[in-house]
């Protein structure tokens, strides 16, 4: 038997003797409130309870030593496998490896816009060796820091790329965040390691109750039942064609580049998340119906709550209240243009009563911009069409549960990206961008959108 099985069959020897040591205190207890107890019985008990604790104390001992015992292999074990046997000499100094602190290979503080970066991507795949050992030093040093993601970052086709160094995407995502306010406001979830569809489950018949008839008499039964709601996985990406002479002799070219590619994928995700056809917000929005020849904001406001209205009654118990009003810049800063002389009939938290709302002052894509009377907040998202209805000059004001706005992004933050010498005939290099998301405001009919001709190009008079 080995130590282990020693110490496993110890402790339970230990836990066999704590329950019966319980158990003699139990009988104890229970013998002090009978009411012909007599003190003969009292001490015969006492000392079948002490003789048990005796018992712990004897298996603890028991227990300590075997672990001591334990102990001391390991130590000794550690120290078998430290030992350099005596026929071998130490290897020398400068002949072994030491741990130290080695700098990254592309640092902030050498290459703070990433050029470097970006010419060895292209240089690689040109040829030059140097470049490539600098990459692959930068990805064995990925892979140490953050080897969990990366595994997570293989799709479909085993696509293989490049990382972008973490500092570079530190320093380029607040400005592509800028590029999808809705798709930051969601509620976000990382995106599954693998497969291209995300499941959900959604009851479409709940259980039921009711009032008994009578006495003994059947009570409400009614089945549960459920439906898959699939959402797929989709893949974002772009590309650009890079002239040999423009990596070569250009002066930022790369980070250029680099940060447009970054911006035209955040505003294409976003723009799904609003716009896509069958399953983007506008399309799976229940329309509240704003038809004015002449609108103004207090015209406009009340089919705001209208909206409101229609998802907490959509939601029941399931509302959180989180809501979000998602509208174009013009219509934001129509709706503040406006002036008026009447007030709202109740009052909220936070907003004085002679206003409609307040402006937080933000930049575009920071955030929640402001608030309406009511207190929602309004996320401004110039993604949303304004080229629509019958004039095709109207844009849309969406509503919606937060909570039930879901968007699932791999969790592994910096996008991939590698080039490949796809026209060496004509000196070009191509560098791709892509990733995985998937997203679905559907899960409850929930989100509502106004729209008409009350919302039409607006003219800014004050009204």
């Amino acid at each position: 038997m080995t130590l282990a099985e020693l110490i496993a069959q110890a402790r339970t020897a230990l836990d066999t003797a704590i329950t019966a040591r319980q158990q003699e205190q139990d009988a104890l207890m229970a013998l002090r409130s009978d009411e012909n107890l007599t003190e003969e019985a009292v001490t015969a008990r006492v000392a079948t309870r002490d003789a048990a604790d005796a018992e712990i104390t004897r298996r603890q001992e028991a227990l300590a030593a075997l672990e001591a015992e334990q102990a001391r292999e390991d130590e000794i074990a550690a120290l078998s496998a430290r030992t350099v046997p005596a026929a071998t000499r130490a290897p020398a100094y400068d002949q072994v490896h030491r741990v130290g602190q080695d700098e990254r290979t592309y640092r902030p503080d050498q290459d703070r816009r990433g050029a470097q970066f970006e010419r060895d991507v292209a240089a690689a795949f040109m040829g030059d060796y140097d470049a490539q050992g600098r990459l692959a030093r930068h990805m064995q040093e990925e892979r140490v820091e953050r080897g969990n993601q990366l595994e997570r970052a293989a799709g479909t086709a085993a696509f293989a790329g490049l990382v972008v160094p973490q500092y570079l995407t530190d320093m380029y995502a607040p400005a592509a965040a800028a590029k999808r306010p809705f798709a930051d406001a969601c509620t976000r979830h990382d995106l599954p390691p693998s497969g291209m569809t995300v499941n959900l489950s959604r009851i479409t018949t709940s259980t039921d109750t009711g009032l008994q008839a009578s006495e003994n008499s059947n009570v409400t039964e009614q089945d549960i039942d459920d439906t898959l709601l699939t959402i797929n996985v989709q893949t974002n990406a772009g590309q650009q064609t890079l002239s040999r002479q423009a990596i070569e002799r250009g002066a930022g070219v790369e980070a250029v580049v680099l940060d447009d590619l970054f911006r035209r994928y955040n505003t294409r995700l976003d723009n799904t998340l609003l716009n896509q056809a069958t399953n983007g917000l506008t399309n799976v929005a229940t329309s509240v119906a704003y038809t004015d020849a002449s609108p103004t904001a207090a015209e406009l406001y009340p089919k705001v709550l209208e909206g409101l209205a229609g998802i907490e009654a959509a939601m029941l118990d399931m509302a959180s209240g989180d809501n979000l009003a998602v509208m174009h810049s013009r219509r934001w800063y129509w709706m503040q243009n406006a002036l008026g002389s009447t007030w709202p009939l109740i009052t909220q938290p936070g907003i004085v009563a002679q206003t409609l709302g307040a402006n937080y002052a933000t930049s575009y894509g920071g955030g929640i911009r402001g608030v309406l009377p009511n207190g929602t907040p309004v996320v401004v998202d110039n993604n949303i069409a304004t080229n629509l209805g019958a004039g095709t000059n109207e844009d849309e004001i969406y509503l919606v549960d937060r909570t039930e706005c879901h968007l699932w992004e791999d969790p592994s933050a910096p996008m991939f990206i590698r080039a490949e010498q796809t026209k060496a005939a004509s000196l070009g290099v191509l560098l791709v961008v892509y990733g995985y998301f998937a997203y679905t405001h559907a899960r409850y009919a929930q989100a509502r959108k106004i729209a008409g001709t009350g919302l039409v190009t607006p003219t800014f008079t004050g009204v």
